[in-house]
Parts: structure tokens; sequence; C-alpha cells
């Protein structure tokens, strides 16, 4: 006969959330650098992936750089609703900061199907009239993130940080790969992994850790 399992105590969301971490350090598969560490275990929390302990990928300061230009008051540029409605604004907002997703902006849709091309890609460009103390948080369209890479070798814009973790099968590791060769402040998931629910926990990590 077939064991019913029992059903778990009730646990408050606070110790949920310390168990889950405690369960990530026992099974990290190797040590982690420790300022880059509190990215990587939210990421490997919000998706129970240990892979991108291997896969997340760091330029010079980019997690000093990124906090930074919060403190400055940077607004954050997603690709995705998702990613948008999981970032924590009201943290962000202590700083000056606001949360911006154009994709559904009725301007941005208009261009994309004149021109024949994705509406992540236009409003990459529509993101440009803001400045450059700017964090971008890509995690679904590798359009945007090459549209990106674009304007940032044209010298339209020069993020504070770009996230860059596209999840996808078309043009995604490219993607990214053309990120890391700028000589803008990055953080990337390498491969085919990744996600708005992982763009939005690596904001979120930054903003946790101000």
């Amino acid at each position: 006969m077939e064991q019913i399992p029992q059903i778990p105590q009730p646990v408050s969301p606070a110790q949920i959330e310390r168990q889950s971490f405690e369960i990530i350090e026992r099974e990290l598969p190797h040590a982690l650098d420790p300022v880059q560490a509190p990215v990587i275990k939210r990421v490997i929390h919000t998706t129970a992936d240990f892979s991108y302990a291997d896969t997340m990928c760091f330029s010079e300061n980019a997690i000093e750089r990124g906090r930074e230009a919060i403190r400055a008051g940077a607004d954050i540029v997603t690709d995705t609703q998702m990613a948008k409605a999981g970032i924590n604004k009201k943290k962000l907002s202590v700083y000056g900061g606001t949360v911006h997703c154009f994709m559904s902006d009725e301007d941005v849709a208009a261009q994309a199907a004149a021109r024949g091309i994705t509406r992540a890609a236009v409003s990459m460009e529509k993101s440009t009239i803001m400045g450059d103390n700017l964090v971008y948080a890509i995690g679904n369209a590798p359009t945007a993130l090459i549209r990106l890479y674009e304007l940032i070798e044209e010298g339209t814009v020069t993020p504070a940080l770009v996230i860059g973790v596209p999840v996808g099968f078309v043009h995604v590791v490219e993607a990214k790969e053309l990120i890391m060769r700028t000589q803008v402040p990055y953080i990337v998931a390498r491969g085919r992994k990744g996600g708005s629910n992982v763009a939005a926990a690596i904001c979120n990590a930054l903003l946790y850790g101000m």
C-alpha cells in the first residue's frame, strides 16, 4: 500500500527563505566569490537550478557599479512586464529609481510592425532618451540584447549595467556573448538558460545588498 506523504507543518515566509538559502549553501557544487555569491544564490533560489553557480558571469566590479548607479537614482529598463512586476520597486524608489518596460507601448508596437522587427528591439531604442544612468534587465528577448549591443557600439547609450539573461534557443547564446564583448559592466548567464524571473532576481539581489 502506497504511503501517503505527511502534510508539512506551517512555515512562515521568512523561515522558508532562510531554510531555502541554508539548503542552497549546503548543496552548492563549489565555493563562490563572496561578492558574487548573494546574486548567484538568489538566482538559484528563484530557479532551483544549481547550474547557475557555473554559468553566471560578471564583468569586473559589475555588482559594485550596479549598486553605485542605483544609489545615484538609476532607473531599471526591462524587456517584459513579468520582470518589471518581480523587481522590488519600493526598495528601488528609496534611491529615486523606477522600473520601465516599453513593450506594451502603442508607439513601440507600431514601429515594430512598420519596420518588421521585434518590439523588444524598438523598446531598447526608446529607452535611450532616458540617458545613460540605466540598468538594463533583459530576461526574455535576445533581440533586445542584440539591439542594445548595437546601440552601445554606436555610442548612443552607455548603460550603468546590463543584466543579460534571456532564455531560449534562437540567438540567445550569441546575444549574451556580444554583451560580454562590450566595455559596459554586465552580469550574464551564459548559455540558453535565464528568464524574466532570473532578471528580476538579480535586480533584487543588488537591491537587498545595498
